[in-house]
């Protein structure tokens, strides 16, 4: 066979693949594209907005009933709360050096 027919079938060969990559691609982003327009229909309702407005309250309000909760037991127990935060710092230096050994 002679190289230019080898170079053409070589070609024709990476041309194909590209075809189905850029397929697969348009398959993807059309699929995408619909979730997201059905996302955008189930929020776009009055009723949704009010739902996530209340569970964005909720969430505020149980945030702020955890972080109280936490102070007052931290001054109670301020010995136990130093020993937790001493704990779980060694445990992230732990976990990062043994990540860190990982990578090198």
């Amino acid at each position: 066979m002679s190289r230019q027919a080898d170079i053409e079938r070589r070609l024709d060969h990476l041309g194909n693949r590209v075809r189905e990559y850029a397929d697969g691609a348009v398959d993807t982003a059309d699929d995408w594209l619909s979730r997201g327009r059905r996302a955008v229909g189930r929020f776009s309702r009055s009723d949704a907005r009010k739902r996530i407005a209340r569970r964005a309250e909720d969430l505020a309000d149980e945030a702020n009933y955890q972080y109280r909760r936490l102070r007052r037991h931290a001054g109670r127990h301020p010995v136990a709360t130093a020993a937790i935060v001493a704990g779980t710092v060694g445990a992230l230096f732990l976990l990062y050096r043994a990540l860190r050994r990982d990578e090198e």
